[in-house]
């Protein structure tokens, strides 16, 4: 049985000010590796004259699943204390960033590494927190004959369709419980003609 894990629901931003230097924190529910370039590229040309945008994100529920980026910041002084604010709040499949306006004073590795808590804090303190369950998608492929069959198993077990595609066949992406995967291939295989995809 899968444990169930605990996100974020939607996006948040929090501001930190130091020293004329401001901090810009975005928080981001994510759920693969792939998700973090777009939305790291994105905060990049909202804000073009920043100096730094450093970020963190955890994927996955054993923990060990994370990655930090200092982004020119002293070594340890942005991504490490982004990160143990997402560890903190006990959430995963999160990313963190922190754009930051250098307002003419250095602050110190001391003073970067508490800038970029307090931002990161700010963010966070305003998500919503909601659990969910592992779950893994399933591709298949089937006659237009076998829709009904195949409905009614996603239907009867509340599997969800992430995406559809017809042609000559049905192409379509299930979305089920981890707990549920070998199930769900048994039924699916169970059905005339239907084929796994990779």
């Amino acid at each position: 049985m899968s444990l169930p894990y605990f996100t974020i629901s939607k996006p948040t931003e929090g501001l930190f000010k130091d020293r004329s230097s401001k901090f810009l924190a975005y928080s981001f529910p994510i759920t693969t590796v792939d998700d973090v370039k777009p939305l790291l590229e994105q905060l990049k040309m909202e804000h073009p004259s920043s100096r730094h945008v450093c970020y963190a994100y955890q994927l996955g529920t054993d923990g060990n699943n994370y990655r930090v980026n200092d982004d020119g910041e002293p070594n340890g002084s942005a991504g490490l204390p982004i990160l143990n604010q997402i560890k903190s709040k006990e959430v995963t499949n999160v990313l963190v960033a922190v754009v930051r306006y250098f307002g003419g004073i250095k602050l110190g590795v001391s003073g970067l590494v508490n800038a970029y808590k307090e931002a990161s804090k700010a963010a966070l303190e305003k998500v919503i927190v909601v659990e969910r369950i592992p779950t893994v998608v399933i591709s298949i492929q089937f006659p237009h004959s076998s829709i009904g069959e195949v409905e009614r198993i996603i239907r009867q077990h509340n599997f969800s369709i992430k995406h559809q595609a017809f042609g000559l066949d049905c192409k379509w992406l299930i979305e089920v419980p981890e707990s549920e995967n070998e199930l769900a291939l048994e039924l699916f295989l169970a059905v005339k003609d239907v084929d796994l995809k990779p």
